[in-house]
């Protein structure tokens, strides 16, 4: 009990003095999955800045910014890549004018050569100028698009809504993780009442190991030498002992909570002790040679499986 409220008083401690951009964080873990958005509306347009995450085993960055923006690009990645982390990350800026002023203009010049040749090319008095206007439109640099500069004060103001979105997704993120958190607890603790009946049904399953042997040994209606059937029961028993599994799979249970609220999210790690879980329960199986003891080996892998397909999610 004492352990368990010192451990408690770890975690709250770390909660109350960790955090990202303002959050405060809830749960020690992050989920990679999240989606944020801000927008800013300038004088002349309006600015949707998104960002989305799903699961990946590394960073996964794809970056999409109109082309005014585009030295922009390089700072925004790394932004980005300091605060996801991991995940496949899919980040927009969109662009909308709200302003009378098209960036996009009409060449008048080169509209009306177009029209020029195309009326010298149509002899009929049938010539409709509006569709030779439609004609002209579709050939090269009929328009002409002005490239708009890039406004460091405009764009002081959208970093800052790149920041708020960011912030957004990583709250979306821990909220998430609170429920996996709780999820990954609950795994764990059926994983050792399993583990608890495993070391109850250990002595029956003793005593069914021996009955079975000394009915096959009465059955071919032999003379055995006791001392003999003694020695060569002590060594079979002692293939099948699985104390040292029911130790090193408590210890691996204890280890993954205490890394579950360590004050970095650390699905990686998290993973691979979940492995050395899965090694344990599968050769307390494998030696079991108990049916009752198999069921509550197949409850713990259940258990594990779901902590697997979880953790996939983890940062």
């Amino acid at each position: 009990m004492d352990r368990k409220n010192n451990l408690f008083n770890r975690n709250k401690e770390l909660t109350k003095n960790v955090s990202l951009l303002g959050i405060k964080i809830l749960s020690m873990i992050q989920s990679m999955t999240g989606y944020g958005k801000s927008v800013l509306q300038l004088p002349t347009k309006k600015v949707t800045v998104e960002v989305k995450s799903l699961n990946s085993k590394n960073l996964d960055l794809h970056v999409r910014v109109p082309s005014c923006y585009r030295e922009k690009e390089l700072s925004v990645r790394k932004l980005l890549a300091h605060h996801l982390i991991r995940g496949k990350v899919d980040f927009l800026i969109f662009v909308e004018m709200t302003a009378d002023e098209a960036s996009t203009t009409v060449n008048k010049g080169v509209v009306t050569g177009y029209i020029q040749q195309l009326k010298t090319l149509v002899h009929t008095a049938s010539s409709d100028d509006i569709e030779l206007l439609r004609m002209a439109v579709k050939m090269p640099d009929a328009l002409k698009i002005e490239r708009e500069e890039l406004d460091e004060d405009e764009w002081e103001e959208i970093h800052k809504h790149i920041q708020l979105a960011i912030k957004e997704i990583l709250q979306h993120r821990t909220d998430e993780a609170a429920s996996l958190e709780e999820d990954f607890k609950k795994r764990i603790t059926n994983i050792r009442l399993s583990l608890e009946e495993v070391k109850l049904l250990d002595p029956d399953r003793i005593l069914h190991v021996k009955e079975r042997l000394l009915k096959a040994i009465n059955e071919l209606k032999v003379t055995t030498d006791e001392n003999r059937f003694e020695q060569e029961l002590i060594y079979y028993l002692e293939k099948l002992d699985i104390n040292e599994e029911k130790v090193r799979l408590a210890n691996h249970l204890d280890y993954f909570l205490s890394q579950l609220n360590t004050p970095e999210s650390n699905g990686k790690k998290l993973g691979f002790i979940v492995q050395e879980i899965g090694r344990e329960i599968n050769t307390i199986g494998s030696k079991a040679n108990f049916a009752p003891m198999q069921k509550a080996v197949i409850q713990m892998k259940n258990e594990l499986e779901k902590i697997k397909e979880q953790l996939l999610n983890v940062l």
